[in-house]
Order: structure tokens, then sequence, then C-alpha cells
């Protein structure tokens, strides 16, 4: 059985819900996340705050909870003309996918993940990539995910596992996740302190959370709950 996982947290509803998942299951879990120059950039705040938090909120994950490692991935940014990393409006691009697509985003996070995961002694990757409510983003396919966990194992020499525990649910499901996980306090953590929005917008506090209630993420996070939580 494996012991130790590094989970790509974000700061956002889906890795803490896979945070959560993780420390569930793993004697000991670190943490990674990437700073892209990405637009909603408050999910950094967002990360920090989170974890925070969690030992007081969550003593019975806290001798599970390990370091955490947040990398400079400003080159993503740099070469990416996508509505995550620049001033433009949302839309359908000719290629059918949504501008907010980051093209080579997740394999780019992964390969670096693994690579610190390789220094660490660790074989597990988590995240949050889910073929259900995805977009269409190509780099979040189960496909893609089995073929990037050959690929890694290949270039490294050493056998890694790619977790999706969110794979194959929707959204009211990844809020029923959490409560079966963390209870009503994780819940709480989820609507209080993590950060979806696209626009970056902490915004008023919704039932469902903060955003600015109109991009897609928000509107992705808002139906989901109103499935999961209806009239509230």
């Amino acid at each position: 059985m494996h012991r130790f996982a590094l989970v790509l947290f974000s700061g956002g509803q889906d890795s803490t819900t896979c945070l959560a998942w993780a420390l569930s299951r793993y004697a000991r879990v670190e943490t990674i996340g990437f700073d892209y120059r990405q637009r909603h950039r408050p999910e950094l705040d967002a990360r920090k705050r989170i974890l925070e938090l969690l030992p007081g909120a969550f003593p019975q994950w806290v001798a599970r909870l390990g370091e955490d490692h947040l990398l400079d991935l400003g080159l993503l940014g740099e070469i990416s003309e996508t509505a995550l990393t620049r001033e433009m409006e949302f839309e359908v691009t000719e290629s059918k996918l949504p501008n907010t697509f980051v093209p080579g985003r997740n394999l780019v996070f992964l390969t670096v993940a693994a690579a610190v995961a390789y220094r660490r002694g660790i074989d597990v990757l988590v995240g949050g990539m889910c073929e259900t409510d995805f977009s269409g983003y190509p780099d979040c396919r189960d496909d893609t995910m089995k073929a990037t966990q050959v690929a890694l194992s290949l270039g490294m020499d050493r056998r890694f596992t790619i977790e999706t525990p969110l794979m194959w649910i929707d959204k009211a499901a990844t809020w029923r996740l959490a409560r079966d996980l963390g209870g009503e306090a994780l819940v709480q953590v989820i609507i209080e302190e993590t950060h979806t929005c696209y626009l970056g917008q902490r915004g008023a506090r919704h039932a469902w959370g903060h955003g600015c209630g109109r991009c897609p993420a928000c509107v992705l996070r808002k139906r989901g709950f109103e499935a999961w939580r209806p009239g509230a």
C-alpha cells in the first residue's frame, strides 16, 4: 500500500476536496501549488489560508499533513494566450474549446510534481482532474492521465500512480464527497475559504462561496451546490 502522496493543491474547491481525500488515505501527504501568473491569483492566498487552518479544524489529519511546495511557473503564463492568463472575455474558440484552456498546463503541473515527488520519495500524485464537469479540456481526460502516468514512470524510472478521485463525478457529487470526508466543517471551509472564480474576484459571499457568480467556474460551482443542497 502506498504511504506517501503529493496533492496538486490550487486552493480551489476541487483540490481542497482532493486534499481531504488524500489525508483520509495516506500516512503522509504533501502539497504542491503553482504560480503561473494566473488571472485568478487569489487562489494562491486561499491555499495558504486553508493549509494554515486545517490542523486546528481537522486534528485527525495533523500528523499526516506534510510540507507544502509553491513553485514559480511564470513561463507557462508567458506563453499562454488564454482567458486565465490574459484580460479577455470568456468565449469558445474555433477549436471548440473554451479560451480558459491553458495548453499543456496539467501536463506541466504533473511533470514538475513528479520531479518533486521523486526527490521526496513519494510515488502517488493526486489531482482534481475531472471528465464529467471539465469544459472539454483535453488535459483533464482520464486517457490523458493514464498516458501521463506511463510517461512519467518510464521517464523517471520510478513507478508513479496518478489518482484523480473526481474524474467520474459531477460538481454536486464533489460537494457530497467533501461532506463525507470532513463533515459540515469541511463544507464550510470550502464555502468560506476556497477560491474558484476565473475573474479572481472574492465578491459577495453566496450560499456556495465567494466569486463573481457569472464566470464559467462560478456558474458550475453554484449549479453543483444547488443540485446537492436544494433550497440552500
